[in-house]
């Protein structure tokens, strides 16, 4: 059974990787006929290059650490934001800004909590 599931896994994610390169392509290809490359295509290109990274991690070590999916989740509330641009209602722009923050600080929390740096090693020497 473990090994059908492994199979599942990794067709999912040729499904994604492909998925994602495709749609790499038809942006780039949309800034072309366009002529006109914005902020927000930008970031689009970097969401998918950190699906691609998600990917890669996930082929090598068959396990996702939870900073990736942050990392994405902040590159895509910013973009939302930037494509919002002036319309945007200020109220909404504080929730936005606050999500933003909370996910920052969640990766400076899983960052930081084996480091030596803030008294959290896990791994202590015994001597």
């Amino acid at each position: 059974m473990e090994k059908i599931v492994k199979q599942i896994q990794l067709i999912a994610l040729i499904i994604i990787l492909i998925a994602t390169v495709v749609a790499f392509g038809i942006e780039i290809f949309q800034m072309v006929i366009n002529k006109k490359i914005s902020l927000a295509d930008l970031i689009l290109l970097f969401l998918y290059l950190e699906v691609l990274a998600m990917v890669r991690v996930f082929w090598e070590s068959q396990s996702i650490q939870i900073t990736l999916p942050l990392f994405i989740a902040i590159t895509a509330l910013s973009r939302f934001i930037i494509l919002q641009g002036k319309s945007i209602n200020p109220e909404v722009l504080i929730y936005e800004a606050g999500a933003i923050v909370l996910i920052a600080l969640a990766i400076l929390i899983l960052r930081f909590r084996n480091s030596s740096i803030v008294g959290l090693d896990k791994k202590k020497k015994n001597k």
